[in-house]
């Protein structure tokens, strides 16, 4: 029995309901162990608290992909070779014919320790793209592959990460953009940023309220939306379904190459006279 298609918006808040309700869970099974003061801890390192946010991801490169395409989620099949370093585990994985479609990065940022869990996820979202791009270019990921790249954090909406933090560099003067910026808007610039410069194909970041019950949540903007990176993932897996349909000469008088091509005959309007 098939389930039931539902939109996009009902789909992400059952996301944020179930990533609120996996690191209860997860909190719950170190206290019921004794380790009391690694609750948070064991909150934090659960794999499971993103699965939510991956299935959709997952959903968008099975109905937008080519067929055939194969999606690796276990950690044992999520490993690319790196260029600064031997090797880097992501957590979804799209490969197809030989070449690698898609990785995609999922955190997230909680409190109460928002600035060193902040400085981190820069630290480890800056250096895996950059590794990643080198990587690429030295055609580790098969012949011509170009593939996307996307990065997606989720950030607890509490007051550590909606106040105000200062900025301290002693000898020279610290980037406007983050005078007293909030550890979401440092997130936010982070994800535009690595955008801009081609780091990620698209960058995003949710802000949810830790309510398993809800599921409320908030973009900081249209670019950096979650929404925004299924777009563009979808896109991408489109043009790649596209090139799997056709891909050799045009010939006078050749069939028709996809009777649900993007680019099918109903397209384009006629430009003879």
């Amino acid at each position: 029995m098939s389930s039931a298609r539902i939109s996009f918006d009902v789909r992400l808040r059952q996301a944020v309901r179930a990533f609120w309700a996996g690191r209860l869970s997860a909190s719950d099974k170190q206290r019921a162990g004794g380790k009391t003061d690694q609750g948070n801890r064991g909150m934090v390192t659960s794999g499971k608290t993103m699965d939510s946010f991956r299935n959709m991801i997952i959903d968008v490169v099975k109905r937008a992909g080519p067929k055939g395409v194969v999606v690796h989620c276990d950690k044992s099949l999520v490993v690319l070779p790196g260029f600064f370093r031997p090797t880097k585990q992501w957590d979804v994985l799209v490969v197809h014919n030989g070449r690698l479609l898609v990785a995609v990065e999922l955190k997230s940022l909680c409190g109460p320790s928002f600035g060193n869990n902040a400085n981190n996820r820069c630290e480890e979202a800056i250096g895996s793209a950059c590794d990643f791009r080198k990587a690429q270019s030295e055609g580790l990921f098969g012949a011509g592959a170009a593939p996307f790249l996307g990065y997606f954090i989720l950030v607890e909406d509490a007051e550590g990460s909606r106040g105000p933090v200062t900025t301290r560099s002693p000898h020279f003067v610290t980037d406007p953009y983050f005078k007293a910026a909030s550890y979401q808007r440092r997130m936010q610039v982070m994800c535009e940023r690595m955008m801009q410069h081609q780091l990620y194909g698209c960058a995003a970041v949710l802000t949810a309220p830790n309510d398993f019950r809800t599921g409320n949540h908030a973009n900081l903007s249209a670019p950096t939306s979650f929404r925004n990176l299924l777009t563009r993932l979808a896109a991408h897996m489109a043009s790649e379904a596209e090139a799997e349909r056709f891909s050799g000469v045009v010939n006078e008088g050749q069939a028709d190459y996809g009777e649900n091509s993007l680019l099918d005959d109903r397209c384009f309007e006629s430009d003879e006279t």
